[in-house]
């Protein structure tokens, strides 16, 4: 079990080495992370390669029987680099250079830079492929954090024109699948086809999916070929990681074919950065973990995790005493294994002199410290537990194509994707079940329930797989927008909603509505409730209506459906629907499959978790407020695992 922290020692005065790694060994840390940012360290001039500086730096880390994860530096490149091929830089929508002086500033497709990373990561590598301290690789840093996975370069233009000529071969057949017609946008080659950067009113919404999808290919291409370099080189003792970092459905690449080369995935955790008065909702920060878990289908690791207040320009909020450690017992609950604490000390200098760490710039260790060794030391004796698998009845539904579908042509102002999912997840969580986060693609077959939210885009596969599940008894629960568009982001003709699984859900509607941002609608059923962001105005074929609109115009429609189907059963929300209501629906559906949960009050979480046999529970509590659960009381943002009989 790794247990540890990120460690930067080329930041700091070379004799203070050995200070922080006593005091890393001694907080209860069996692993350092080091060395994803120091490319111009390794190679300050080309093909001047030096590694001694991380050669003593892992003697000394094994010197105190500490692992070392080693970063490929291919985020930060040396300024020598840029000066000598400037075309490595990536441009934004406007044409701009990005310049350098920050990171992740290089393009995907640059053959040079293609060129220079692979010779870099190849090297180093090989310097380390014997090297028994160095127990895992992590590939570059947080692919297409902070925008970094958009260019708009010649290169770029190129690319996608031959991305999309291997995809439709003639541009007759692109022509007739994306609708050109419209607006007299008919191309009469691939080399006229433009990138989707400003224009007026907008672009075709087939051309920005396409684009997003040569984004997609464009990032994990390149990531591979990083993978397959480390693969080739490295010791067989060695794994092979990746850290995905936080938003990662705002991304502009597939995640599940990203991690799909990996050992094993990781995870940097910040449930509030720089700019927020508060941290992002308990159930939110749960999603995150559900999903990472979910990209591999395995348990997963954290090598950032928050405790310190973060920012680069703006500072964020302080975790108040014990809520960091309580985020890191909530990891561990939903299938994290090993985690390292971001960062060990805030740098005095840079752009990140207010990402606070294990200690702050003045070196005391102090709350915070003691905070981070407590938890080392109780969570130590759970190692066989947190490796156990996670066995899920409900799975949340997602696919990227989807998601950028919905950002080609978002609808309403109200409409956020994260938001939308999160609200059907949380359904599921304030009942304390267990959830997978997956890619449609997965199989169904160990689920009872299967959560699908805005799913808007959908083909003839999906809606047959979907139609066995439920005619095999399980229940299915669809939200607004459902069945909308085909895979080339078109609407169908002659088609009533939701499209392809009307006949699944009972229903037709012929007329629907987006809500404006903040705009709230009144529902009604055995209890009232409100949806917002949109309304699908339903009409019932075989589904019984669990809600109605409460307005003179549409009182007759229904908002929210239920229709058995084979034998299993199918909701339709048609709608934002409030949390209060979906927890309802989530109970009633629990209760149909006997699926296990735990009411609890709210700000508290419970997560079984089960070993030989043996039922654990972890317990968290999200609140400033002293909880109760049963016969434990935990402390304002406390945490704990109990035994459960």
């Amino acid at each position: 079990m790794y247990l540890g922290v990120d460690y930067y020692p080329e930041h700091w005065p070379k004799d203070m080495m050995d200070e922080d790694l006593d005091g890393i060994k001694e907080m209860g840390s069996t692993m350092i992370r080091i060395g994803e940012f120091a490319w111009h360290l390794m190679e300050s001039r080309e093909g001047e390669f030096d590694f001694s500086f991380f050669d003593e730096v892992i003697e000394k880390a094994k010197e105190r029987d500490l692992s070392v994860m080693f970063g490929t530096p291919t985020a930060t490149f040396p300024a020598w680099l840029a000066k000598k091929h400037p075309s490595i830089l990536s441009k934004d929508e406007r044409g701009l250079t990005r310049s350098f002086g920050g990171r992740r500033q290089y393009c995907f497709n640059s053959k040079d830079y293609w060129t220079y990373s692979s010779r870099i990561t190849e090297e180093l590598v090989k310097h380390y492929s014997k090297e028994p301290g160095i127990t895992v690789w992590q590939i570059d840093n947080e692919f297409g954090h902070e925008g970094s996975d958009q260019c708009y370069c010649g290169q770029c233009h190129e690319g996608f024109q031959a991305f999309l000529e291997d995809k439709y071969k003639t541009v007759d057949e692109l022509n007739e699948r994306w609708g050109t017609i419209f607006w007299g946008q008919t191309y009469n080659g691939f080399d006229e086809i433009p990138m989707p950067t400003p224009t007026v009113t907008t672009h075709n919404p087939s051309l920005k999916l396409d684009w997003a999808k040569f984004r997609s290919f464009s990032v994990n291409r390149y990531a591979k070929e990083m993978v397959r370099i480390v693969r080739e080189f490295k010791g067989d003792h060695q794994l092979v990681t990746t850290n995905v970092s936080g938003g990662f459905f705002d991304k502009w690449f597939d995640h599940p074919e990203h991690a799909r080369e990996l050992d094993v995935v990781s995870y940097d955790n910040y449930p509030v950065w720089g700019g927020l008065t508060e941290p992002i909702s308990p159930a939110e920060v749960a999603m995150n973990h559900d999903f990472n878990r979910g990209l591999l289908g395995k348990n997963y690791w954290i090598v950032e995790e928050l405790m310190g207040a973060q920012g680069h320009d703006v500072i964020g909020y302080l975790p108040r005493p014990n809520q960091a450690k309580m985020w890191s017992y909530q990891a561990f609950a939903h299938g994290c294994t090993d985690l390292l604490y971001f960062r060990w000390r805030g740098m005095t200098k840079g752009a990140e002199q207010f990402c606070f760490g294990v200690v702050d710039h003045d070196n005391h260790r102090g709350r915070k410290y003691k905070e981070v060794q407590s938890l080392f030391s109780e969570i130590k004796p759970y190692e066989e537990l947190l490796n156990a698998p996670i066995q899920a009845d409900v799975a949340v539904l997602y696919s990227y194509d989807n998601i950028w579908s919905w950002r080609s042509q978002v609808q309403s102002s109200g409409f956020d994707f994260t938001k939308e999912l999160t609200r059907m997840y949380q359904a599921f969580y304030d009942w304390n079940t267990s959830i997978d986060v997956i890619p449609v693609d997965r199989s169904f077959d160990s689920y009872k329930v299967l959560v699908v939210p805005v799913m808007q885009m959908m083909d003839a596969e999906l809606s047959d797989r979907l139609r066995t599940f439920a005619d095999n008894g399980g229940t299915i629960l669809f939200s607004f927008r459902t069945g909308l568009r085909d895979e080339d982001n078109n609407i169908r003709l002659g088609e009533a909603l939701p499209g392809l699984v009307n006949d699944l859900c009972g229903i037709r509607i012929h007329e629907t509505e987006a809500l404006a941002d903040g705009q709230e609608l009144t529902v009604k059923g055995e209890k009232s409730g409100t949806v917002t962001v949109w309304r699908d105005l339903i009409t019932p074929d075989t589904a019984e209506v669990l809600y109605r609109y409460q307005d003179s115009f549409y009182e007759e429609k229904a908002a929210v459906t239920r229709n058995t189907y084979g034998n299993g059963q199918v909701y339709y929300i048609g709608g934002g629907l409030d949390q209060e209501s979906m927890k309802e629906i989530g109970k009633s559906v629990i209760d149909r499959h006997g699926i296990w949960s735990m009411e609890t009050g709210p700000g508290v979480e419970v997560y079984k978790r089960t070993l030989d046999g043996k039922d654990h529970l972890f317990l968290l509590n999200h609140t400033g407020e002293e909880k109760t659960v049963g016969n434990h009381t935990l402390a304002p943002y406390g945490s704990t695992i109990v035994e459960w009989k």
